[in-house]
């Protein structure tokens, strides 16, 4: 292999011919941003099935497309050496073959260029025996880049580990570079297909901010009005109560059985999201559309039994976001980054239902019951037109498998291959679902880490959704406030929500960020440092709201403790819902899925109990039994904190550093 092929193949700013045009392409496509956004949102993957891929293509679909020459090469000598052994995350491949015989050659040549100078070094001008052995330097380096080594992407590496975190800096340091990426080869002759250069437009990655920004935003407003049409109910249970003749308790399962519908449904979407022949796009825009069109009759519900089968619907298929949106937000962005993502996301939630009743606590009174199911439809509809047009698919197993089905395509090459194609070659969607299904159960009962959070968030959950009921035995009765006003309360979430956020966003910037940047990754206890002096909050908040809650004492007080609930519960599901997928990062979506799964069951039990609960007991005593069974959430942080790291040693699921 002479010198000028090699120059072509080691460097991504070389002149050669296919390398640099096909860069040039590469730039070009990243600069038409918003035409990939649409291309590869909903609405483009539709039109391209009704137009035979004829618009909006991709670039292996162009007329002008040529394959960068390190995957040209690959094509073009099948008999080229390449490291082979298993594929996995962490390995790194080596493509030598010729360029090993082409070193031994240039050095013979080498050679035979010194044995030539020393005959005739007096007859040498020293300025051109200068300029011949940088050109000499030269040659030697780029046959040292032929020896390209290729780094893990941080999409192949586990999440939430020390590995994702050194190639998250590796990716970083050559998306700046635009480093070509050598394919790999595996034993079977199969072409791995991966990302053309460090800064693939493709790679979710590599998406400018602007771009994640407004994806995180999407996923988030989808995520608010999943979680907003929960509680937005709750204006409306004394109007079903009198349309349909029902007692407070059964008008109460409008609000509960919508909870345990999103709590079931991401024990099926969160597997399906994770194959990659299906990825998180088809599951979100279908579920989400039928969450639209069944949140129509839901508002027009003749009798209350069709009302409550349709309020489960709504929420079995809106619960798609509530589990793997944050696996979307970690399809983008570094290990570094996605706490603050993931803290926006979180909030989303947090505060959606917090929110659902202050937007129909003023108009229920006066348009009627039914006029907060048609808020619902009418929050729900553009987000998911937006969607629809501009939410593109963020999972890298599913962009890689249909690049590399285009890949087959343009050349009939059938040994182009994605790594999740050959992972899951002889595996079923049922395996799948089934493992999915059974592993998060399993581990909860078998590690009890797994089993406190489980828990200790349900309980946390649980105690959130009786406000719902306990709020209009307080400030109706001892204060004269009507719904609106009530709703107008609801609002100390959302402050609680900020109070939380600046305390744990301040903690990473501060603190554990720069630790992490100087020392690397820390133990997974440490991270529930801020949960230590939070987990105290739930307690003395709820124990501040049951006393103070009456008329002689004015409303703002028991506002004050349920805000200081708030906002130490969300630092400490913030620690929580952190240390579960560094401890266990195999399993963490099934984990997470499982989590609400116990969060919602609970909670969905909480609204029923409530009423009786504090009707029985009253809103003092039976507020301060919740209070009592936060003190778990103490005991239980503090023993995590101190013997976590022997948990974690025994645990076959856990990884122990």
């Amino acid at each position: 292999m002479d010198t000028s092929i090699s120059r072509k193949i080691t460097a991504s700013h070389s002149n050669d011919n296919n390398g640099s045009h096909f860069h040039r392409q590469h730039q070009k496509k990243r600069g038409g941003a918003m035409a990939d956004l649409i291309r590869d949102a909903p609405i483009g993957q539709l039109i391209r099935f009704l137009t035979r891929n004829k618009y909006l293509q991709y670039p292996e679909e162009r007329a002008d497309f040529k394959l960068p020459e390190p995957w040209q090469r690959l094509v073009d000598n099948p008999n080229a050496v390449v490291d082979e052994g298993p594929v996995t995350s962490s390995s790194s491949s080596t493509i030598h073959g010729e360029g090993n015989n082409n070193n031994n050659n240039n050095n013979n040549n080498n050679d035979d260029d010194a044995g030539h100078l020393s005959e005739k070094e007096t007859d040498v001008d020293p300025e051109k025996q200068k300029r011949r052995e940088e050109e000499q330097q030269g040659q030697a380096q780029e046959q040292e880049q032929l020896h390209l080594h290729r780094t893990p992407t941080p999409t192949e590496t586990p999440a939430f580990t020390e590995a994702r975190l050194e190639a998250d800096e590796a990716h970083d340091v050559e998306r700046v570079k635009s480093v070509p990426i050598v394919p790999q080869r595996t034993k079977d002759g199969a072409i791995l297909v991966d990302w053309y250069y460090s800064d693939d437009a493709e790679n979710p990655h590599n998406w400018t901010n602007k771009k994640r920004t407004y994806i995180g935003l999407v996923i988030c407003l989808y995520t608010f009005v999943v979680y907003t049409t929960s509680a937005i109910y709750t204006s409306s249970s004394e109007g079903v109560m009198r349309e349909f003749g029902v007692s407070q308790l059964k008008a109460t399962l409008g609000l509960s059985i919508y909870v345990l519908g999103y709590g079931i449904g991401p024990l099926i979407f969160s597997p399906l999201s994770e194959i990659p022949r299906i990825g998180r796009n088809p599951v979100y825009i279908v579920t989400m559309f039928l969450f639209v069109i069944l949140s129509i009759p839901t508002a027009f519900a003749p009798d209350f039994a069709g009302l409550i089968v349709l309020r489960f619907l709504q929420g079995f298929f809106g619960s798609p976001c509530l589990a793997s949106g944050g696996a979307s937000l970690g399809d983008m962005y570094s290990l570094m980054a996605l706490p603050f993502a993931m803290v926006a996301w979180v909030s989303a939630a947090y505060c959606g239902p917090a929110l659902g009743p202050l937007l129909s606590g003023f108009a229920v009174p006066v348009e009627g019951w039914r006029w907060s199911l048609f808020i619902s439809i009418w929050a729900s509809g553009p987000v998911f037109v937006t969607m629809f047009i501009s939410l593109p698919e963020t999972s890298s197993p599913n962009i890689l498998l249909r690049r590399a089905q285009r890949l087959r395509k343009l050349t009939g090459n059938e040994r182009f291959m994605s790594q999740s194609e050959i992972d899951q070659r002889h595996m079923k969607v049922s395996s799948i679902a089934l493992d999915a299904l059974i592993k998060p159960m399993e581990i909860t009962i078998k590690d009890p880490a797994v089993l406190f959070v489980q828990i200790y968030t349900a309980i946390i959950y649980g105690i959130y959704y009786s406000f719902f009921e306990v709020f209009p035995l307080v400030y109706p009765v001892d204060y004269h406030m009507n719904l609106g006003q009530i709703g107008l309360v609801f609002l100390c979430i959302l402050v609680s929500c900020i109070l939380g956020i600046a305390i744990y966003v301040g903690y990473l910037y501060y603190y554990m960020n720069p630790r992490i940047m100087k020392f690397g990754m820390p133990a997974q206890e440490s991270r529930l440092v801020p949960a230590l002096p939070a987990s105290f909050g739930p307690t003395i908040g709820l124990f501040l709201f049951a006393w103070t809650a009456r008329a002689s004492i004015h409303w703002i007080v028991p506002t004050i403790g349920i805000t200081i609930y708030g906002a130490t519960c969300f630092v400490v599901m913030q620690c929580i819902f952190v240390y579960v997928p560094l401890s266990y990062p195999q399993y963490a979506a099934s984990l997470f899925a499982a989590n609400d799964f116990f969060r919602s069951a609970l909670a969905c039990g909480s609204v029923l109990f409530a009423h009786p609960l504090f009707g029985n007991l009253g809103v003092a005593r039976g507020t301060s039994l919740l209070g009592g069974l936060s003190v778990i959430g103490i005991v239980g942080i503090w023993l995590l904190y101190f013997y976590g790291a022997r948990l974690r040693a025994l645990s076959k699921f856990a990884i122990s550093e």
